[in-house]
């Protein structure tokens, strides 16, 4: 171990099993963005700290009380707007310029990943840049909807009906077509990388069991265990922003790292 709390020894066997790669993919969760100042949802400091998600984030409870809603939805929106992406989302770009990383399959709506560079990447639990009618299904720029938003007021279209941010809420389906590209990137993959989640949400949490039936080596990477850490090539605990950066560096070479930036 070194001053970092990373195991050395799993940083370099999933670098040479990475360096042997050629179609991988990467699975990340919360804990990718966390050290860019979003809060993990189900974590001590998270979105769901004081509140019942099926209260305020199924799309039953948008229906019927958006402004509810939005009064929940407002500072999430800020932070998510406000952050920048770390070393953990360059690294994974870094990857994919290696032609090593052919996806990234994110639970996140945050955009970090395609702001540090990525562009294979499939948000299977939406993003914030629009918003969309569930009456008329007109979409409508999410920067166009702040100053609503910031005075309190739940964005509506111009026929009347309520606004809805292209996430995924609960009791809402994921995007059929995005999960199908997922599932079929997992089954082609050699490598798939577990970052920054716990694997506790289905339907994401069967994907990489499912690239494991098809052949792919797993390497996860995330502060507390999952339920595949025993069938796992390696797992290398502590903090993604520093260890996926690491495992790329000795991977590729630092260069491809600094070009990213």
């Amino acid at each position: 171990m070194v001053e970092t709390g990373i195991d050395q020894a799993a940083i370099r066997h999933a670098a040479d099993l990475l360096g042997r790669a050629h179609s991988a993919v990467a699975i990340t969760g919360a804990g990718i963005s966390t050290p860019s100042g979003i809060p993990d949802f189900r974590g001590p400091d998270g979105a769901w700290k004081h509140v019942d998600p099926s209260e305020v984030a199924s799309l039953h409870n948008f229906l019927r009380n958006p402004r509810a809603f939005y009064d929940w939805f407002r500072p999430l929106l800020d932070r998510v707007l406000a952050a920048a992406p770390n070393a953990a989302h360059y690294a994974l770009a870094a990857l994919e310029q290696h032609r090593t990383l052919r996806a990234i399959i994110t639970q996140n709506f945050d955009g970090l990943h395609q702001r540090a560079g990525s562009r294979e990447v499939y948000e299977l639990h939406g993003h914030l840049r629009t918003a969309t009618c569930l009456e008329c299904e007109r979409q409508i720029p999410t920067q166009a909807l702040l100053p609503r938003i910031r005075r309190g007021e739940p964005p509506r279209c111009s026929c009347g009906h309520p606004l809805k941010p292209d996430v995924v809420l609960f009791d809402e389906m994921l995007p059929r077509g995005l999960y199908w590209l997922a599932r079929r990137a997992v089954e082609h993959a050699d490598v798939i990388i577990v970052a920054g989640t716990s694997l506790e949400v289905f339907p994401v949490n069967d994907l990489p069991a499912l690239g494991l039936r098809h052949g792919a080596k797993l390497i996860i990477i995330n502060n507390g265990p999952t339920y595949l850490d025993g069938r796992a090539e390696a797992v290398i605990r502590g903090d993604v922003a520093i260890a996926l950066p690491e495992l790329v560096r000795q991977t590729t070479g630092a260069h491809l790292l600094e070009r990213s930036r």
